[in-house]
């Protein structure tokens, strides 16, 4: 592999260097770097911990763990070396040392990762959100453990041990990451060793028919229990669990109760309980100030994600918020957690059927 620049009379070659002779490190350097930016090596995925060594009798650590958009656990390993050493064989083993993962045990994983990182977004909200999904389905999460191995070079004994792996139902990419020297600039070449582009095509739509058939035989398994809430004068009928508690919080909101004295009962959701917007707005307003809120460096808002038609939005002190239509195994606790705070209101809630 080359790199060349384009001059008006030759194509004048880049030279190749190598990460240990820019100083470029592998943990403190590569891996940080792509922590922040894993879309470059690993599109669709949600790096959930750093350095994850969490088992007994071991010290060995996964550079970085993963869940991409299917709900499967990727282990993401990086070497700055021009072979890759033996890391097929390691990622190996952390795939098999995390493969029995379940989805609240991620939850907490990936909640130290944040908490460590300095953000306080909910664990649970932000999975969930990533994974398009109204609460978890235990049955349809890591079915299958991925791999990615990121390296300046593979040897020719790595590259045939993957593809013989991959021949026998795996999933393991290799992805080769070449340094170049280009005045005081470093460039990086980012390109996929395995699987050839050719042939991903049809690997990718074979598993995706696998894991449509998983999570065809999960969804059966879903909880559809439903939820009466109960006012002084009126109760909603069965709702399921995120339209009861929207319920609950509207009427609460209207009894005179801010939301962000909601938002102090249930600061485990972090951020992701209201969006909020200045002034007292219609849906398209606060559709449009949300939106731009979210280009300008604030928080995402994805409309369907929210109660925010003209009869769900609720307006407080001159604001209007959206509430989140995100939940999950935890509904119950946070509606117990209200009624509990509020006790004067005259709110209380029933199961209705399961």
């Amino acid at each position: 592999m080359a790199i060349y620049e384009i001059t008006a009379n030759h194509l004048k070659k880049v030279p190749e260097t190598s990460f240990a002779a820019e100083g470029i490190r592998e943990r403190d350097d590569i891996q940080r770097l792509l922590r922040n930016q894993i879309e470059i090596i690993a599109p669709d995925v949600l790096v959930v911990a750093e350095e994850f060594g969490e088992w007994e009798d071991s010290k060995r650590r996964i550079d970085l763990l993963a869940i991409d958009r299917s709900a499967n656990l990727v282990v993401i390993e990086l070497k700055r070396t021009d072979d890759g050493g033996h890391m097929e064989l390691q990622a190996l083993r952390y795939a098999a040392m995390v493969s029995t993962l379940t989805f609240d045990k991620v939850v907490e994983i990936y909640g130290n990762f944040l908490k460590k990182m300095g953000d306080d977004t909910d664990p649970a909200v932000r999975i969930l959100e990533f994974l398009d999904w109204d609460e978890p389905l235990e049955d349809a999460f890591a079915q299958d453990t991925k791999i990615v191995l990121a390296s300046k070079e593979f040897s020719k004994e790595l590259t045939t041990a993957v593809i013989w792996l991959n021949q026998r139902g795996l999933d393991i990419r290799c992805i080769r990451m070449s340094p170049y020297k280009d005045g005081n600039k470093v460039l990086l070449d980012i390109q996929t060793v395995i699987p050839l582009p050719e042939a991903e095509d049809y690997q990718v739509k074979f598993r995706e028919k696998q894991q449509k058939e998983r999570f065809s035989r999960a969804i059966t398994s879903k909880d559809y229990t439903k939820y009466d809430v109960i006012f002084p004068d009126h109760s909603t009928g069965p709702l399921p669990k995120r339209g009861a508690i929207f319920a609950m919080v509207k009427y609460l909101c209207e009894q005179g109760v801010s939301p962000e004295a909601i938002h102090k009962v249930l600061a485990w959701r972090g951020n992701g309980l209201w969006r909020a917007v200045d002034g007292a707005v219609k849906t398209d307003t606060f559709h449009a100030l949300a939106s731009e809120a979210a280009a300008s460096g604030g928080l995402a808002f994805d409309h369907r994600r929210w109660y925010y038609s003209d009869d769900d939005l609720i307006t407080f002190n001159n604001k209007t918020y959206a509430f989140t239509k995100m939940w999950g195994h935890r509904t119950d606790q946070a509606m117990q957690e209200l009624l509990e705070a509020f006790p004067d209101k005259g709110v209380s809630f029933n199961v209705v059927n399961s």
